[in-house]
């Protein structure tokens, strides 16, 4: 059976990690032009700091706070990194001889929608998109509380996570999943926080769809104000966004991707626990990851290995560990997962499924 590759391995998503300077220098590896990068020190407690080009290499947002969008210095995206000056505040980018990881996107093609032209969506929307990784970035003007109203998102294909923030108000980080629970569409989750899902109408009660995403009457919205929201749809072999049920023991729930992990983020929905975050670059010298970073904290890295641990396998990931965060037993968890090597068949079918 012939198998190719969605495209060359690392095109679409990367981890690279280095040590910040205080000053201006460049950093390399990512493999392709990044339009989404999530910096975070490992080895102190600055904030996570969320750079796009959509918004502008020059503004910064912190998923572990209600903290609306700051300017910093330009950091500038290139086409296998950036180049990283010192900007003055103390966030996860380039701070002086600390340990960094950043995870990067890339989306890529610009995306214009005039709702009254296309009769797509509410309002108008902008951003940047990449169809094949299934990513979109997309800025809108929020209309006023009280205002139901749709978002077109550029996928042609339908969201399965939609992580949503206003820009100039203090406010949380929105997260949807299509696995959240067995009516998504009515719940949220917030980034900034550990709580379990809540039962509200962000996103008017309406499931996405392949070109819109609805939006209901909540006071988070940024009344008027500039919204971003980072949207990602299901890739066989590459992505996969799913939920599991812990088993509540050390020889833990064994999750399915269709391939070998490099980036796991999992959140527990039916109660407190942190959000967290696991990739390949941060590992011991064999499949178990036990280096751990929570978007809701600014907390350094957690490199315990007797509590949230697991293993990166061929074809999905297993935990370790049976504490409430991972996999207390009957309870219900979602994530986030991208392919260390993404590839398919000319069927479909991931390679590591053989």
């Amino acid at each position: 059976m012939a198998y190719t590759t969605i495209d060359d391995p690392g095109l679409f998503f990367n981890t690279v990690l280095y040590t910040g300077n205080g000053g201006s220098q460049t950093i390399t590896g990512v493999g392709f032009q990044p339009d989404f990068v999530w910096f975070k020190t490992r080895d102190g407690t600055h904030a996570h700091a969320l750079v796009d080009s959509v918004r502008g290499t020059d503004k910064v947002m912190h998923s572990n706070t209600t903290q609306a969008e700051q300017s910093i210095s330009s950091q500038t995206f290139n086409s296998d990194g950036y180049a990283l000056v010192a900007d003055g505040t103390a966030n996860s980018i380039n701070s002086s001889g600390s340990t960094k990881v950043a995870w990067n996107w890339k989306a890529g093609t610009s995306f214009t929608n005039d709702a009254s032209g296309t009769g797509i969506g509410s309002v108008d929307s902008t951003g940047s998109i990449n169809t094949t990784a299934g990513i979109s970035i997309m800025s809108w003007t929020s209309l006023a509380s009280g205002s139901n109203y749709t978002i077109a998102h550029g996928l042609s294909a339908t969201p399965a996570v939609i992580i949503m923030k206003g820009r100039h108000e203090a406010n949380s980080w929105i997260v949807y999943h299509h696995k959240n629970t067995a009516a998504p569409e009515t719940d949220y989750l917030s980034l900034d926080t550990t709580a379990a899902t809540a039962d509200y109408h962000v996103w008017n009660d309406t499931a996405p769809t392949s070109s819109v995403f609805s939006l209901g009457t909540w006071s988070g919205l940024d009344d008027g104000g500039t919204m971003i929201a980072y949207c990602f749809a299901e890739k066989q072999g590459y992505s996969k966004f799913g939920s599991y049920t812990g088993n509540g023991s050390t020889d833990g729930t064994f999750v399915y991707t269709g391939f070998k992990p490099a980036f796991v983020m999992i959140k527990r929905t039916d109660a407190t626990a942190s959000w967290l975050m696991f990739d390949n670059k941060r590992v011991n010298p064999f499949n178990e990851i036990t280096a751990d970073l929570r978007p809701d904290s600014s907390q350094a890295e957690d490199t315990s290995t007797t509590y949230n641990t697991l293993d990166f396998l061929s074809n999905g990931f297993k935990l370790n560990q049976l504490n409430g965060d991972l996999n207390a037993s009957g309870s219900n968890y979602i994530y986030m997962a991208f392919a260390e090597n993404p590839f398919v068949s000319s069927s479909g079918v991931p390679a590591c499924a053989r």
